[in-house]
């Protein structure tokens, strides 16, 4: 692979050929590295699928499918080839309500140098995350978020345009057909 548009047409393949059904798909999206100076700009993009997996199954899938693209997983926000996040599964919350509220609250030094024993949904920060929302409103701008309460079109309405702008599709042409 020599593209982030290689590698994520390579992870939902992956994802397709685990028996996961794609319901929707986002357009693919520059985005610049996060944290800033991490690397360089991402490509990213938004999947609505169904499964019969239980969450934690599914984020070892997911997990296993970057290191086959050649992830390693040394340092937290570190450069990385493919990056695979488990946005949110429907309503669930979890582990609890609490360990979501600890996550979500951390101030962003802590996130930089903590990582979570388990499985947190929905992410914790996708509600602050123009890389995130964009691509999700093109999937799923309905999709109301169980803790917050509010749908992800509200979600990217409160991000500041200058960060939404940072998000630029890329031609139609270069990726799935």
């Amino acid at each position: 692979m020599d593209s982030p548009v290689a590698y994520l047409n390579f992870a939902i393949d992956r994802i397709v050929q685990s028996g996961i059904e794609l319901k929707r798909q986002s357009q693919f999206y520059r985005t610049p590295a996060f944290p800033p100076g991490s690397g360089p700009d991402f490509v990213n993009a938004a999947l609505a699928c169904d499964t019969e997996m239980s969450p934690g199954a599914l984020l070892e899938l997911l997990h296993d499918i970057e290191a086959a693209a050649g992830r390693l997983r040394r340092q937290r926000w570190s450069a990385r080839v493919l990056d695979i996040d488990l946005l949110a599964m429907g309503a669930k919350v979890l582990p609890d309500i609490d360990g979501f509220r600890s996550w979500h609250d951390l101030p962003l030094d802590a996130q930089m140098t903590q990582s979570p024993a388990e499985l947190i949904l929905p992410h914790p920060r996708l509600q602050d995350r123009a890389f995130v929302l964009v691509p999700l409103m093109d999937v799923a701008p309905d999709w109301r978020h169980p803790v917050l309460g509010q749908t992800v079109a509200e979600m990217v309405a409160r991000i500041p345009i200058s960060e939404r702008l940072e998000i630029v599709p890329i031609s139609q042409e270069i990726h799935r057909s």
